[in-house]
């Protein structure tokens, strides 16, 4: 695609959001030229450590540019994210990696699981791979609140509430998510969320270890599908 816009007029910048795509494949999309790429700390790179943030990379006059128009003019890239957090972003990175495993390697067995119980999934368990967005088409309103619900009971942070869909700015229909991380905003931690409309689409995304997501999603199965 990169290639067929950029033969159409090459002077087009190609700027993507890889949030979820990043230590998924052995190259970037920066790699077939993407002239800037972002990601955000919340999700692969901070590894569920890095408190906020976000990464941008890519050419170098359109980095300076963006730094420019983040901070001041002629600052740039002489200011950065250094509010105090700068250990925890290290940590991030170093730890991204290996998180970003644990995350495909959950959502392969939910893939593999909600398959069993003959639930539509996408991609499918055995499926290649680009990014850590486990999707699930339930086909009934009732059974993706249950199991959205289920996931954030096994979440370690808010295992007491329960979400509600509710109306957001700029979605037509009604929202459902649950995220009960440590780190608010931070959906590398399990999530998942989806709008309430046919075909009830949820999306499930992140699990800081394998064994926290098989522990969610095993329950989630067994309430939503179980016990009704």
């Amino acid at each position: 695609m990169i290639k067929f816009v950029k033969e159409i007029n090459p002077n087009l910048v190609v700027f993507i959001d890889n949030c979820y795509g990043e230590f998924t494949e052995y190259e970037e999309p920066t790699f077939y030229g993407a002239d800037l790429m972002a990601g955000s700390l919340f999700k692969n790179a901070g590894a569920g450590i890095a408190k906020g943030g976000a990464f941008l990379v890519g050419r170098a006059d359109l980095i300076q540019a963006a730094a420019a128009r983040l901070v001041a003019p002629g600052v740039g890239k002489g200011e950065g994210p250094t509010w105090g957090y700068m250990r925890d972003i290290y940590q991030g990175f170093f730890m991204a990696p290996h998180t970003t495993v644990q995350a495909i390697k959950g959502s392969i067995y939910t893939a593999a699981l909600l398959e069993k119980v003959g639930m539509e999934v996408s991609p499918a368990w055995d499926a290649p791979r680009t990014d850590l967005v486990q999707t699930v088409i339930f086909h009934e309103r009732d059974a993706m609140i249950n199991f959205c619900a289920a996931i954030q009971h096994y979440s370690a942070m808010n295992s007491y509430v329960d979400p509600v869909p509710s109306f957001m700015e700029g979605y037509e229909d009604e929202i459902i998510m649950a995220s009960g991380s440590f780190i608010e905003g931070s959906t590398v931690e399990l999530s998942s969320d989806g709008p309430l409309r046919e075909p009830f689409a949820l999306y499930i995304q992140g699990g800081l270890s394998y064994e926290h997501v098989k522990l969610a999603i095993t329950n989630a199965v067994n309430e939503t599908f179980y016990t009704m």
